[in-house]
């Protein structure tokens, strides 16, 4: 397999969608509106991670494609856990990409403690060949969430998936922590987007 060739359209995917994305941020900034998300990043999975989950879970070359629904990966970071549902009701509402599968790990959190809103989409791009459908997922999260998702995903590396029993104890106590703070935060929500706009309003003017 020429790794390059496979994976361009999916650097494609992972460009158009953090524009795009970005660009819902500025038309709420623009509308002097609170905007639901934070930042936005994106990447496309290396490809020896690649490898080492199709040997792990027994996927041929050939089925790469349709198996693997994380080769093209954005992730929108939001302040609140209501704003993860807003931003999943925009990408609903967007004609641009079809909603393959959604996958709520905030209610239904996984067992390590992990917590985000997977959105999987069929997202058209144009190559020189012409239009190929490619799987993408956008994994939407609390600044909390990321802060444990990020710290766990480094001991799982570390580890090789084999986290000793009393750090993942303590990353599930961490995991418990990062939502109880969601969800204090999401009770002074309005105090603080106001604290937000008087600071933003306070340094617009200084900067004139």
């Amino acid at each position: 397999m020429n790794w390059d060739i496979f994976l361009a359209p999916y650097s494609q995917v992972v460009e158009e969608l953090k524009v795009k994305l970005k660009g819902m941020r500025q038309q709420f900034e623009y509308e002097s509106d609170q905007s639901p998300i934070e930042f936005v990043t994106g990447r496309v999975k290396p490809k020896s991670s690649i490898i080492e989950k199709t040997r792990r879970k027994a996927i041929t070359p050939e089925e790469v494609e349709n198996e693997l629904q994380d080769i093209a990966g954005v992730r929108v970071v939001c302040q609140f856990v209501d704003d993860i549902y807003s931003v999943v009701k925009m990408l609903r509402n967007r004609n641009d990409f079809d909603i393959f599968e959604e996958k709520d790990y905030i209610s239904r959190k996984k067992d390590s403690g992990y917590r985000s809103y997977h959105v999987i989409i069929r997202y058209p791009v144009e190559t020189i060949h012409g239009e190929k459908i490619v799987l993408a997922e956008i994994q939407i999260r609390t600044l909390a969430m990321n802060f444990w998702a990020t710290n766990e995903h480094s001991l799982n590396y570390k580890y090789a998936g084999q986290i000793p029993a009393e750090i993942k104890a303590r990353l599930q106590s961490a995991a418990e922590a990062a939502f109880q703070l969601d969800e204090e935060m999401s009770k002074i929500k309005n105090e603080i987007q106001e604290a937000q706009k008087i600071f933003t309003v306070k340094k617009s003017r200084e900067e004139q």
